[in-house]
């Protein structure tokens, strides 16, 4: 517990800054973990591996993320920029931001290796460091420590080396540094690679519940790779004839821009990019006069192809199959709007049923007996058996059962959720079936006491042996998934196990 420090101002707490580490309880946790007491735990499970791991759902992920876009986003932008039109003439602004930024990603490099991620076989976050380090070795780390190589550093260490040389001398060397800094600097534009992967990232940790999220990523990702190529190939344009000081026929003299501004120079040369890149020419129709220029020229017609390709591929993925169960559920939602606003139902009840189907199929319409039904019998019961044995193995008349009886309870079980606020079950009501408890968090209330059951815990198995009334309330506190066993089917089971059904009634028996 925190304590006032002197002068009434709070001691610096770490634990706040370690908090940052933990998941946090958002949509996105909630899809994956599936309760509020999921998350809790997977919060337990880090702090007890006692390591710093940056969980994929943490805070500090999702701000250090948005920074890092935007930082990348700043030198692919900058960086081409400066090698084409500055001239070395940067000022102390922009060399304090390539310090900044050759700093902070020298800084990612390590912090890499602490980053918790999102295994492609599992929703389960991985925060082993060992397998954090294998993983990031054999993916992006190489191009990572490419991308960071320290050109910044470079220039200031020059500048502060022949600080005290003549200016003429200096301005001899600079030069020669100049000249080797500007093609080293085409490293850096390797940290497009970054942005690929910040947003793979963002991506992958959005759900069918963000599915606006997901598509609107996707599209921004494209239109920033679009408009990266086309600044890219402007500054190239302009880059390459000053590579051969200037020649007297190249397109740069012809247009007078020897002694113009950065921004007219940046302009004419984004021009005859697009006009190359959308093949009109316009503007920029004079045959090329050199074989240097030829082939830039060939290269911004075949970039311009290849954006368009991309552009309709993605755009035409995005529109038709890109995911077919989200598809599918809109439609469903539609008709299901159509239906609520045809029969005029209150505005609270239609806004239920919306969160209730948002709630049950989680933005994806899929028929589970017909996915089932597509598999064969072994691999159906191992499903089953995956998904519910050890949640009918905690109920103890269950416990010591043989395994195809509980294999056989599985099978009977129907998926079920209810609502914050939701009355599953009322006392003294008959008593059809009990429940079993996935993610979600509920209330029990009797006259005489109240208790709250969460995630693998179970209520309601009484009715199953004495087919009598409720003997409680149960109230759902959170978004409940829940998977329930109804009485004529389970005697229905135990028909065929009358070895086990005794064994239950005998468990019942001691039990009371």
């Amino acid at each position: 517990m925190e304590r006032p420090a002197p002068g009434g101002r709070e001691r610096f707490s770490w634990d706040g800054w370690k908090n940052l580490l933990l998941p946090q309880l958002n949509r996105q946790s909630l899809y994956v973990y599936g309760s509020e007491v999921a998350v809790e735990r997977e919060c337990i499970r880090q702090r007890e591996r006692g390591v710093f791991v940056i969980h994929p759902f943490s805070p500090l992920r999702s701000y250090y993320t948005m920074c890092m876009v935007a930082i990348t986003f700043l030198n692919l932008i900058g960086i081409p920029i400066e090698i084409a039109f500055l001239d070395g003439q940067t000022g102390v602004g922009w060399e304090g931001f390539n310090v900044f930024s050759d700093t902070l990603f020298l800084i990612d490099v390590g912090l890499n290796f602490r980053m918790g991620i999102i295994a492609e076989d599992s929703e389960a976050a991985i925060l082993d460091l060992k397998c954090i380090r294998q993983n990031y070795l054999k993916s992006w780390f190489i191009p990572d420590v490419i991308a960071a190589f320290p050109v910044g550093y470079i220039i200031l260490i020059a500048d502060l080396q022949y600080h005290s040389d003549s200016p003429s001398s200096k301005a001899s060397k600079m030069v020669r540094i100049l000249m080797f800094v500007r093609i080293l600097s085409l490293v850096r534009l390797l940290r497009v690679s970054r942005l690929v992967r910040f947003f793979n990232e963002v991506e992958k940790v959005s759900n069918a519940n963000l599915e606006v999220v997901r598509v609107f990523f996707r599209i921004l990702s494209l239109f920033m790779m679009i408009f990266l190529l086309c600044h890219w190939n402007g500054c190239v344009q302009y880059f390459v004839p000053m590579l051969e000081e200037f020649p007297s026929d190249c397109w740069v003299r012809r247009e007078n821009l020897m002694n113009a501004t950065v921004g007219e120079k940046y302009s004419f040369g984004i021009f005859r990019a697009l006009s190359h890149m959308t093949a009109i020419s316009y503007g920029s129709s004079e045959t090329p006069t050199n074989e240097v220029e030829l082939w830039i020229v060939m290269t911004s017609i075949v970039s311009g192809a290849l954006m368009y390709t991309v552009l309709v591929a993605n755009t035409v993925a995005l529109l038709t199959d890109a995911d077919i169960p989200a598809r599918i559920y809109k439609s469903k939602i539609n008709h299901l709007e159509d239906y609520m606003v045809f029969m005029k139902l209150p505005k609270a009840l239609r806004l239920r049923i919306s969160n209730y189907f948002q709630a049950r199929y989680q933005g994806k319409w899929y028929e589970e007996k017909d996915v089932l039904n597509w598999v064969s019998s072994s691999l159906r019961e191992e499903i089953v058996m995956t998904m519910c044995s050890g949640l009918v193995r905690k109920v103890p008349m269950f416990k010591n059962c043989d395994v195809n009886f509980i294999s056989s309870i599985v099978s009977e079980l129907q998926y079920e959720v209810f609502q914050e606020g939701d009355i599953i079950m009322c006392q003294n009501t008959p008593g059809d079936r009990m429940f079993f408890i996935e993610h979600g968090q509920v209330v029990v209330e009797t006259d005489s006491f109240q208790q709250e059951l969460c995630d693998g815990d179970y209520f309601g198995e009484t009715c199953l042996l004495t087919r009598g009334r409720r003997l409680s309330t149960v109230q759902a506190q959170t978004i409940c998934q829940l998977f329930s066993l109804c009485v004529d089917s389970f005697y229905r089971v135990l028909r065929d196990y009358p070895e086990v059904m005794t064994d239950i009634y005998r468990e019942h028996l001691s039990r009371e």
